[in-house]
């Protein structure tokens, strides 16, 4: 039976309430995503709350996070009490779609449902949590827009075949790509995944790639020292 928990450096995160479990790619997104200066972050579709965790270690930002999955958001919830973060957390009951406060913000990230095609799980918390069904890209985007401060920044991890068609959306919303990082799992091979930062603003595009393993269990430099204050 798979651990209940994982433990971080200064948190830990239950996950047995919520489908999707404590992965590589919250973590890439929650080490990787630029909160520098940001009083106000919203994680979308937040899970277990790892993503918000990470950026509120990160910073000194208030910390909104929502998921439309009640049990996903009880665990959130949970976890946020039980860190000494919890000053800076709130977690909602909340569709993405209809979720709206008085306040814009400065970053808004999303390791968002992504499957576009594959089948349905058996178990519906789960197929909410993968499938683009409950949260297309178009309307992720378009409403995270409305949601961000001039010079807010989105970020995301997706994968690396799903980047051109989320760039052609972001385009037509007027969003520019500043960042852009191709994770690549072994040495050698093709990416699997991409971190995209887009803001309102333009600016010089930054483009890198990060290569997590060497070889098998041998992580690479880069990744050790992107994820550091967090892997115990």
């Amino acid at each position: 039976m798979p651990n209940p928990f994982f433990s971080f450096k200064q948190f830990t995160v239950h996950h047995d309430l919520c489908a999707m479990k404590v992965g590589t790619d919250g973590v890439l997104l929650g080490a990787w995503a630029d909160c520098s200066g940001a009083a106000r972050i919203l994680d979308v579709g937040t899970g277990s709350g790892l993503i918000a965790l990470m950026l509120a270690q990160r910073s000194q930002a208030q910390i909104d996070a929502i998921d439309i999955d009640f049990n996903a958001y009880t665990q959130a919830g949970i976890n946020f009490r039980n860190s000494k973060f919890k000053d800076q957390m709130s977690a909602w009951h909340s569709d993405f779609l209809v979720y709206h406060k008085t306040y814009k913000y400065d970053l808004i990230v999303s390791n968002p449902p992504y499957f576009l095609d594959s089948l349905p799980s058996p178990d519906k918390s789960r197929t909410t949590a993968r499938h683009s069904k409950s949260l297309d890209f178009d309307s992720l985007i378009t409403t995270a827009k409305d949601l961000l401060s001039d010079t807010g920044k989105i970020s995301l991890i997706l994968p690396a075949q799903s980047f051109s068609f989320i760039q052609q959306i972001a385009e037509k919303n007027h969003l520019f790509l500043i960042r852009k990082t191709n994770v690549i799992p072994l040495e050698a091979r093709p990416p699997k995944r991409v971190l995209i930062e887009y803001s309102k603003e333009d600016s010089v595009r930054q483009e890198d790639e990060l290569v997590i393993e060497i070889s098998r269990h041998n992580y690479s430099t880069a990744y050790r020292e992107l994820t550091k204050d967090f892997y115990l």
